[in-house]
This record gives C-alpha cells, structure tokens and sequence, in this order.
C-alpha cells in the first residue's frame, strides 16, 4: 500500500558542524560560515552515505569494467567519495574476494595503487551491470533528497514591492499588475497568465521566478531507491552556482561531494510536453531513469508555456497537478510498478494565449490560486517602452519617426499594442541597416517601412 502521509524531515543532524571554504594550500580556512539553509554534510564512513558495502563495491567493478584500471584518486574523483574511511575499506573487502588486484602505483600510499579488475571482477560487475549500468556518481539515498528539499525550502521569506521593482527594471510594469502578481508571488503555489500573444508572460514569469527564488541551492546528481539510480542534475535544465568553492568544516572534511550546488532552477516547457515527461523517464537499455521535469524544478519555479497547445488535454495536465498542487508532495511509478513518493517543492505556472474559459472549467480553475490578465500595453506604456528600447538599443529616439510607424503601420490597420513590438522592430532595423551599411536611425522612414514590412503579416 502506498504511504500518502506528507512527508517528513528524515536524517538531517539537529546541529550540523559548521562549514568553511577551503583556503589556498597551507594556509587557514575562512571562519566558520553556518549554512542559511541546508548543506551536505562530510562522510568519514561507509555509513554515512547510506550506501551497503555491496552496492558500493558494484558501482567500483562497474567504473573499472567499463574505464580500465584506475589509480585510487580516479575512483575518488569519478565516484565522489572519499578514499580513506569508504573506499579504501570497499576496495579491501573486493580484494580479499578477487574481483580486483593492484597492478601498479602512481605515488605513495594505496590512494595512489593502480586498480584492474579481475575475470571474476568480470562477471561480478556483469552481474551487477544486469540491474543498472549505471557507472558514475555514487547515488544518494532518497531519504537523503527529501530531507535536503524540504530543509532548502522552509525558510522562505516574504515579498516586497521593492523586490518586485527591482527584478523588474527592464520592463514596463504597472503599479497595478505589480500589486497583483506580488502576492502571487508570494503563495509560492500556482499562478495562472493569460493573455493575447506578445505581452510579455514567459518573461514576467522568469521575472517572478528571479525575486522568489533566493540562494543558490544543493541538489544530489543521482538519487538510489533500492538499488535504481534516478539522474536528479541535469546539464541542460540545471545552472550551476557562480560559487563553486568546497566547502570544508572545522574538522578538516569536506562536504559530501556527491552533491551539486546550483542556481534555484527555472524550468521551462512548452507544446513538447506529454503526460510521460511528468513521471519517471526510464531508459531500458541503460537502465537509468531519469527524473521529470517537476522534480528537477523541486526548489524553484516550473513554468508550463502555451498551456492549452500540448498534445495532451488541459483537463489531464490540470488533473495530474491536483494532489501536488494541495499536498506538496507527488507519486513517481518505477518500472517494477512500485510507487514513490517525491516532495513537490514548485511553483508552477500556467501561461496561455488562449481563453481560459475554453480550456477547462471553473471547478479547476479554482484549484490555481491566482488568475493573471497580462493585457496590452496603453499607449503610454507603448511609448514608454519604445523610449527604453532605443536605449536598450542604442538608437537615437526620434518622435517624427515614431508618429510615423504609429500612424502608418498601427492606426492604418486598427493593430493592437503588443509588449514585443518595440524590441522586435528595433531589432529588425538593426540587421537591416547593418545588411544596407547604412546608421540604424528612427528618422530613416525606409528603414521602418522595411522592418515592419517583414514583421508583420497583411492578408
């Protein structure tokens, strides 16, 4: 049966020792920085990363049957875990069981041992190689991934209006709209933008994610749930932190390196997304399963782009958000059938075009907590924001010639104010003027007639 309690803190320490970053070599570390949040902890033995004797000494006879010997440093640096206390402790164990044998050394000390495995190493990791071939990163436990998502979303701290202006400084918004996506923002939950094309929703959604999100964050590159290996990091939707400096605590230890520190990440996904994507991606022939686009946003923002244009329903995506949305926590299925259960730390965002009213009704729209109109620049907005993309641009402003595209390519064709219009006109401008060898100026009426010409669409 599965376990639909919410879920709970597991194994983090009541009082974790307290980090450093490392000095250069031979001299003091920094003082002791306590974590705002949650950061990995050191590991001195087998232990302590929640792995059996077994499972690690797989994951070394699969690293060697797959690269060849390696000294006791590359095992290190391929495995993220220390040599002395935990891998040195395995490799005697698989020694005494002839599955590897040293043929060489680099340097001083059994860290520095050339490492090969053997014929019954072979067939060992064969064996092994049957139930994953996974051969990298030594996995964390799934316990581990749920404490450290709930421990670096806690603490999450309100919204001000001047945070909201900050983040948006580079784009017109006014009073009112900010008024209404602050609190939004704050519930942390779901929000839904609507709206005609053009006007900026991924990119106020980007902004929202920018001014909640916070601190940099720690995630694990592989998760294990009973021996299947989950990819958590991901080099695609995941940023690494600007700070990538070891963190090292008083003892002499560095973190547990299984884990990677990260921007708070911003997912974004659009008509490419499917009901499959949003659970556990297994890879059969590799044996692997990759994790779903909600779990890699756990701690950050999932923003769902051209709702309404997947191939799948609203009504189905709408309906397998409902118990994440209100429970905070999810269900991920595995190949054998067995059900997990995932913290859904997200704030999710619905963007369309479209009219709500004709993708789902009211009962689930309820379920999303904040409804947003992002409607159509007024014309002081519009000029406003024509001004701040010319310098943006560095084109001098002309007013004979903005008066000119109004007239002649808005008012002429009763066309709407769109929040993109200015930056992709000036835009077009510029790679015309460049292909003409001519300066790229609001007073060449060609060079406006030309970019509008080929931006906008006359049947």
């Amino acid at each position: 049966m599965v376990n639909r309690k919410p879920l709970k803190s597991i194994g983090q320490p009541t009082r974790p020792a307290e980090p450093q970053v490392a000095g250069p070599q031979g001299q003091a570390p920094a003082a002791p920085q306590a974590p705002k949040l949650w950061a990995p902890q050191p590991l001195r033995t087998l232990e302590d990363t929640g792995l059996s004797k077994l499972a690690v000494a797989d994951l070394i006879l699969k690293v060697l049957y797959f690269r060849g010997d390696l000294t006791g440093h590359q095992l290190q640096e391929n495995l993220k875990l220390p040599f002395n206390g935990i891998l040195d402790f395995v490799i005697a164990f698989i020694k005494q069981e002839k599955l590897v044998e040293i043929v060489g050394t680099g340097g001083v000390g059994e860290i520095a041992f050339r490492y090969q495995i053997s014929s019954k190493g072979v067939e060992r990791a064969l064996e092994a190689l049957e139930k994953t071939n996974y051969a990298s990163v030594a996995p964390v436990p799934l316990e581990s991934y749920i404490d450290s998502i709930l421990e670096q979303t806690k603490n999450k701290g309100l919204i001000r209006e001047d945070d909201m202006r900050r983040v948006m400084e580079n784009l017109i918004v006014s009073k009112e709209m900010l008024d209404v996506i602050g609190p939004a923002a704050n519930s942390g939950t779901s929000i839904f933008l609507y709206g005609p094309p053009g006007n900026g929703k991924t990119t106020l959604s980007e902004a929202i994610g920018r001014v909640i999100l916070g601190e940099d964050m720690w995630i694990p590159y592989a998760v294990d749930v009973d021996g299947q290996v989950i990819q958590i990091y991901d080099t695609v939707n995941h940023e690494l932190s600007a700070d990538q400096t070891p963190v090292k605590y008083g003892t002499g230890s560095f973190a547990d390196q299984r884990w990677i520190r990260i921007k708070r990440p911003i997912i974004i996904v659009g008509g490419e997304l499917t009901m499959a994507n949003l659970d556990l991606i297994y890879d059969p022939v590799n044996k692997i399963y990759e994790a779903p686009y909600q779990v890699k946003a756990n701690g950050g923002m999932f923003l769902i782009d051209d709702f309404g244009r997947q191939q799948v329903s609203p009504l189905q995506l709408l309906n397998r958000w409902i118990v994440p949305l209100e429970k905070k926590y999810d269900f991920m299925t595995l190949a054998n059938g067995r059900k997990i259960q995932m913290p859904f730390k997200v704030m999710i965002i619905f963007s369309t075009n479209m009219d709500p009213a004709d993708l789902v009704d009211d009962a689930f729209l309820r379920r999303i907590k904040y409804k947003i109109l992002v409607g159509n620049p007024t014309r002081q907005q519009f000029d406003d924001l024509f001004r701040l993309m010319c310098r943006i641009r560095k084109v001098e402003f002309d007013q004979g010639g903005y008066e000119y595209l109004l007239e002649k390519w808005y008012r002429k064709f009763a066309r709407d104010y769109r929040f993109v219009h200015p930056r992709d006109l000036l835009s077009q401008m510029k790679d015309i003027a460049d292909y003409m060898e001519v300066p790229c100026e609001m007073s060449n009426f060609d060079l406006i007639d030309r970019a509008a010409a080929s931006y906008f669409v006359e049947l």
